[in-house]
């Protein structure tokens, strides 16, 4: 099974990108499943309900997201449904699924999101994320081949670490959150693949997509800045996972950057 994992989708801009490329970029690369971190869709910060339902239209299926879960209050319309998961370790009580179990051709596909805690002061969190994802696993242990996780952390070492730790048992660990695509895609020893960070879907000349004139005021001036989304080219960011469906191993990983 072929799964495409999509980078911190940012802004409306991003999101138009994904509904006019996606089904191009599936019918090339045999895309059997779709995964897209959109948690900045909703001008940087959020997911609002319209934003959503474009997104899972476009073809993904399952959206993941990260410390901006909140950013839009209209998230608590849908957040309890199964396409979209938020972080599984953040405080208990609060709304939504920290993962989600869909089928395609007659394989069940678990899809888990974690938040780091390294560096991420103010994120809402009450859990350790290593013993989440254990707890979770061993749920489906024998169960379920497919498990992909999406670690929304911002250090690579914390990062590095989840997948040291899952190695052999999920198909896939990658990085969100720090909008920057590393270059070091590998599998693991024990057969799981690993990438530190997917990258990011928006513009491509931006301070993390948002507009980089406007963003000096902040490191020249020492001055609070509103964010404004970029209006330059929209790049799309992610990674393709090619799982062996009877081990549940990677094949192969493949950085996908495309820019528009």
């Amino acid at each position: 099974m072929k799964i495409l994992v999509i980078g911190d989708i940012v802004g409306e801009r991003a999101v138009e990108i994904i509904e006019r490329k996606l089904k191009d970029i599936k019918e090339k690369e045999q895309i059997d499943f779709v995964i897209a971190n959109a948690e900045n869709a909703k001008n940087g910060n959020g997911l609002n309900k319209e934003l959503f339902n474009k997104i899972i239209r476009a073809g993904v299926d399952v959206i993941t997201m990260g410390n901006h879960t909140w950013g839009d209050e209209e998230i608590y319309q849908f957040i309890e449904d199964e396409k979209i998961i938020r972080p599984a370790n953040i405080t208990k009580g609060i709304a939504g699924n920290g993962y989600t179990i869909l089928e395609r051709d007659n394989q069940k596909v678990l899809v888990i999101n974690l938040i780091g805690r390294r560096y991420m002061e103010g994120v809402y969190y009450s859990d350790n994320p290593f013993i989440v994802a254990k707890e979770i696993i061993e749920k489906y242990l024998n169960k379920i081949k497919i498990i992909l996780v999406d670690f929304h952390a911002q250090s690579t070492g914390e990062k590095f670490m989840m997948a040291y730790y899952l190695d052999g048992k999920v198909s896939g660990v990658y990085g969100t959150h720090t909008h920057v695509q590393t270059a070091d895609e590998v599998i693991m020893p024990k057969g799981t693949g690993f990438i530190t960070d997917i990258g990011m879907t928006g513009p491509i000349f931006s301070d993390l997509g948002c507009d980089p004139e406007n963003s000096l005021k902040r490191y020249i001036e020492d001055k609070p800045v509103e964010d404004i989304i970029a209006t330059n080219n929209i790049m799309l960011n992610g990674a393709i996972f090619d799982i062996d469906e009877n081990t549940g191993k990677t094949i192969e990983i493949k950085r996908v950057h495309i820019v528009y």
